[in-house]
């Protein structure tokens, strides 16, 4: 196929006080420069507003039949041939949970080295969210940077989250600065990180689209692609007396594990999944069909396991009825 250049759609919002309460403003290149030259404390140059192969989504491109999914956010895109097949409420900002690590595995990708020696901090190890998931790694734990990737990725660990944000960067605050620019250059504009785990806060926001192009990013990455694609992971380190450990940490995606059957004519790679009480259920995923034709789908805000997987369902039987 005869790779083209497409513009990414940018939405500009306007805060109004909530999550899910903004308007949205589609804007040229031209408009996004003039739009946010005095108001924004960020510019993307116009390499950063275009980028090739990107899925971009026209309103008259198809039919969006809403009660497919039941969840209040869907996207599925068709990325070797760069079309939308599915779409609902793709650009409304919602609370995107543990799908925000793969923000953090991005920038760790980009600016770390997976040979690197993390050292686990005391907030690393102290983190008071109730019900939060994590690794249980004890202050003073060292663990190659890779091993945490893996544990981030596939048990979504939270203290993995805050241990990489600390050796990129000195502390979370500042990597979370990191993120949001990151996220900006790949055109994430209507993205806002305060943390690098996903532990709810009101202002920690994203949409389908926007986790979209970060995961779109991703994939790119030959080392994230085969973490993903994997159902467990024994992470060895040490403790801080220098005494070995070692611990097995099972996929939350429970098409991985199993748990969930995929539907025959589909191959999952791999993805990331993500809950709160406030996000729900979200799940994004990297899959492709008999035929090699590679897609990303994404769900956000099931209001169960169950209503996710129903709808990710829904999502790939687009895919095995055009086949």
């Amino acid at each position: 196929m005869k790779k083209r250049l497409v513009a990414i759609l940018l939405l500009i919002v306007i805060p109004l006080g909530g999550c899910q309460n903004s308007s949205d403003l589609y804007l040229s290149y031209e408009d996004h420069v003039k739009t946010t030259a005095n108001d924004y404390s960020f510019n993307l140059s116009e390499a950063d507003f275009f980028a090739e192969d990107l899925v971009v989504i026209s309103e008259n491109e198809y039919d969006i039949d809403e009660q497919l999914v039941n969840s209040k956010a869907a996207f599925l895109c068709d990325t070797s041939n760069t079309r939308t097949i599915y779409s609902k409420n793709q650009y409304q900002k919602l609370y995107p949970a543990s799908l925000t690590k793969l923000m953090t595995a991005l920038v760790a990708l980009k600016l770390g080295e997976l040979t690197d020696t993390v050292t686990i901090s005391y907030n690393a190890s102290h983190i008071q969210e109730p019900g939060a998931k994590i690794c249980g790694f004890k202050e003073g734990d060292t663990i190659k940077l890779d091993a945490l990737l893996h544990c981030l990725l596939i048990y979504s660990g939270n203290d993995a989250a805050i241990a990489v944000a600390e050796h990129i960067s000195g502390s979370e605050e500042d990597f979370v600065k990191i993120m949001n620019s990151e996220a900006k250059k790949i055109g994430a504009v209507q993205t806002n990180f305060v943390n690098s785990h996903g532990l709810h806060d009101d202002n920690h926001y994203s949409t389908a689209y926007d986790m979209y192009l970060i995961f779109n990013e991703l994939i790119k990455y030959d080392s994230f692609t085969n973490i993903i694609s994997q159902d467990s992971y024994t992470a060895n380190y040490f403790d801080k007396d220098k005494q070995e450990l070692s611990k097995t940490f099972k996929t939350t995606n429970l098409y991985l594990s199993g748990a969930k059957e995929t539907p025959e004519g589909i191959i999952i790679h791999g993805g990331k999944t993500g809950v709160t009480y406030k996000a729900g259920n979200c799940l994004i995923l990297s899959f492709k069909d008999g035929n090699n034709v590679q897609y990303i789908s994404m769900i956000l805000k099931a209001d169960s396991s169950d209503d996710l997987y129903a709808d990710m369902d829904n999502l790939f039987s687009l895919i095995t009825e055009e086949n």
